[in-house]
């Protein structure tokens, strides 16, 4: 196979119009979340762990977010088509770069304005209250967007 299927979950290729498609959308938005919360939380504990600064700490969390959500994308991708490393990244890089890019610059904004990142611990609850409010908003943000990215099919679920 030379390119990933245009379908999640379903034997029908996904449309960019009705319940199909917001059903897409939310799974692959839901999936991507999932590696960048990975990475959001490993590098925000780490930064406010190690007494870094904010911008330090988000772009540390930025970081290990694209690894870890490219790594959730391509390793299985890449198990399941038998597509070589270089093919399968060529298939998600511009949808996944283009969805972690909105989820960590919205999930990062409200660590920020929230004082997450700022807390000194992980057993502050500032840290927590702070992660709460930003994994749901950076799956919001990114719902649309990954919508859109389906619809032209530049993002694919995976």
């Amino acid at each position: 196979m030379n390119h990933p299927p245009h379908h999640c979950h379903t034997d029908k290729p996904h449309t960019t119009h009705g319940s199909h498609s917001f059903r897409t959308a939310a799974h692959a938005t839901l999936h991507c979340l999932t590696g960048c919360v990975i990475g959001e939380f490993i590098g925000l504990a780490i930064g406010v762990s190690f007494g870094l600064a904010p911008a330090m700490s988000m772009g540390l969390s930025t970081l290990l977010a694209y690894l870890s959500g490219f790594s959730l994308t391509l390793f299985p991708l890449m198990r399941r088509t038998g597509l070589s490393f270089p093919a399968a990244f060529r298939a998600i890089w511009l949808g996944e770069l283009i969805s972690i890019g909105v989820m960590e610059l919205v999930m990062n904004t409200i660590d920020y304005h929230l004082g997450g990142v700022r807390s000194g611990s992980i057993d502050n609850p500032l840290f927590w209250k702070a992660l709460t409010a930003a994994v749901p908003a950076g799956y919001i943000a990114a719902l649309p967007v990954n919508a859109w990215l389906i619809g032209r099919e530049m993002k694919h679920c995976h």
